[in-house]
């Protein structure tokens, strides 16, 4: 009953930033953990950061560290990536993702069972 839909993608050029929104309905009286992942073109999907419904628990990939801030709104119930110094090896679908889970210290796994159908980001030189 969980549903995920990004928006906010497009083009942005190298240097500058951009956020991604992902809004969630069907969530009340669920704990669950929220990530965000990126998959482009060849490469495996990777995961950029996850954290607890609460706030709990937040984590970033290291590459990642320093230019991409993961949060959520519960009044607006929106997800956010906000990403900054943007790179063209940035450019990706990018998808919030989420799962039921009793703890945020469960939220490291990767088998996320509820998925946005992605949003385009472009970065060009």
């Amino acid at each position: 009953q969980v549903h995920l839909v990004e928006s906010g993608g497009g083009s942005v050029e190298a240097g500058g930033s951009l956020t991604v929104s992902c809004a969630v309905s069907g969530n009340a009286g669920q704990n669950l953990c929220f990530a965000w992942f990126r998959q482009a073109p060849g490469q495996e999907r990777e995961k950029i950061a996850h954290w607890y419904h609460d706030g709990s628990y937040k984590n970033y990939r290291d590459s990642v560290n320093g230019r991409a801030i993961a949060s959520q709104d519960d009044v607006s119930k929106t997800l956010f990536l906000h990403m900054t110094n943007l790179t063209v090896e940035d450019s990706a679908m990018y998808y919030c993702a989420a799962i039921p889970r009793p703890g945020g210290w469960l939220c490291w796994r990767n088998d996320y069972s509820i998925w946005g159908p992605g949003a385009q980001v472009t970065v060009s030189a």
